[in-house]
């Protein structure tokens, strides 16, 4: 078995906290969340109708990434670690660290038509349990934990409601302590508030964090997370987590798509501020080339290149593959807002807007009968953006 970049990276982090080593997660769990849009857009468009990846498709990728060997975590479902992990032993000769997504809050739950999910305060709830994602089934042995992945992200939305806020941290405990009794890894991932009422945290970014260092203040080191995963709220926010416990490295996860300028800049920026790892799901799985872009990605994060200088080599790469771009290179060097949640709410840079919950609502159908076949297609683009960005 080779050794794991993950293992190597967080070691040197936590033995030097100036160390310059930088982690990247592929987050390809989305099937936990979006249901048919989750492998994300088939080259093809129908009016009235979005068309997909197969999830055969989406397992193909995983396995083209995994091959690279850029990324240092791959995030699935516990149905593709079986396929990928155990079955067809993917990662034995690989330096690249399976992942499964082991809980799936209700706020992710964002199958078409379910979007009032994403609006009603988060409750706690794992599908996949710890023994399936190491072995495949209901009990494993100690012999055969090892068979499957030995990592999960494990999630929590804090919504400013004390009985709600008690129940998600009852059920992490639960979690922790199993995860502590079987030998398996987590890392932590914490939302901004998803439905906060009429009490929503003036300071979000503060909320969160304070909320995280106190969740994890009566945790000793056999039961601690390995690294968080929290939306990035800005440097100000950043640096005060990073700093306040060189023990807790954290991370920032991508949130809905934007530019490609959006990706590079917010893992550069994180980074000069104290973040050490990124898991982006949507940022990957929408580029019109993922490989290409995962190897700029790693290019950044790896202080070989700026974000500006990334954009233009990856818009490079593009005309030589022949592959159009969704963007012009100068629209997609552009900085937009990028939401930080699963369900569409908050901005990645802080507004007066980004406090606020709700989801848009659904824009209404046009007549396609008096629409252009470009116009047709245009639509379902836009449409299938707002489905899962």
């Amino acid at each position: 078995m080779p050794d794991k970049t993950l293992d190597r990276k967080l070691a040197r982090i936590l033995a030097d906290s100036s160390c310059r080593d930088f982690i990247i997660a592929d987050a390809k769990d989305a099937d936990m969340a979006f249901g048919l849009a989750a492998p994300g857009r088939s080259p093809e468009y129908h009016a009235g109708e979005g068309h997909f990846r197969t999830l055969d498709e989406y397992r193909q990728i995983i396995r083209e990434i995994t091959a690279q060997g850029l990324i240092d975590i791959l995030l699935m479902s516990a149905s593709s670690n079986e396929v990928l992990t155990l079955e067809e032993r993917l990662f034995d000769h690989s330096a690249v660290t399976p992942a499964v997504r082991a809980n799936d809050t209700t706020d992710i739950w964002l199958a078409q038509g379910s979007g009032r999910y994403a609006r009603q305060p988060s409750l706690p709830f794992r599908t996949a349990t710890i023994d399936h994602i190491q072995c495949g089934k209901s009990e494993c042995s100690d012999s055969e934990r090892g068979a499957g992945a030995n990592l999960g992200l494990y999630s929590i939305t804090f919504n400013n409601d004390a009985a709600l806020d008690r129940q998600s941290l009852e059920a992490y405990k639960t979690f922790r302590l199993e995860a502590e009794a079987k030998g398996f890894r987590h890392f932590l991932e914490v939302f901004a508030p998803n439905a906060p009422g009429e009490s929503p945290p003036a300071d979000v970014g503060r909320f969160v964090n304070d909320h995280i260092v106190r969740a994890l203040a009566g945790v000793t080191q056999r039961g601690r997370p390995l690294f968080l995963k929290i939306p990035y709220f800005g440097p100000a926010a950043m640096e005060a987590l990073a700093r306040y416990d060189r023990t807790l490295v954290v991370g920032i996860l991508g949130g809905s798509a934007g530019t490609t300028f959006d990706a590079f800049f917010m893992l550069w920026e994180a980074k000069k501020y104290g973040a050490r790892v990124a898991l982006f799901g949507r940022k990957i799985n929408y580029a019109e080339n993922q490989l290409s872009f995962i190897r700029y990605l790693r290019a950044v994060a790896d202080d070989e290149l700026g974000p500006e200088e990334a954009v233009r080599a990856y818009h490079g790469d593009l005309q030589k593959l022949g592959v159009r771009p969704l963007r012009p290179l100068a629209e997609d060097l552009q900085r937009t807002e990028t939401t930080i949640s699963y369900g569409g709410s908050g901005a990645a840079r802080p507004s007066k807007s980004s406090t606020s919950s709700r989801a848009k609502a659904p824009a209404a159908e046009p007549d396609f009968s008096k629409m252009s076949q470009e116009e047709k297609i245009r639509w379902n683009l836009e449409r299938w953006k707002r489905i899962v960005g």
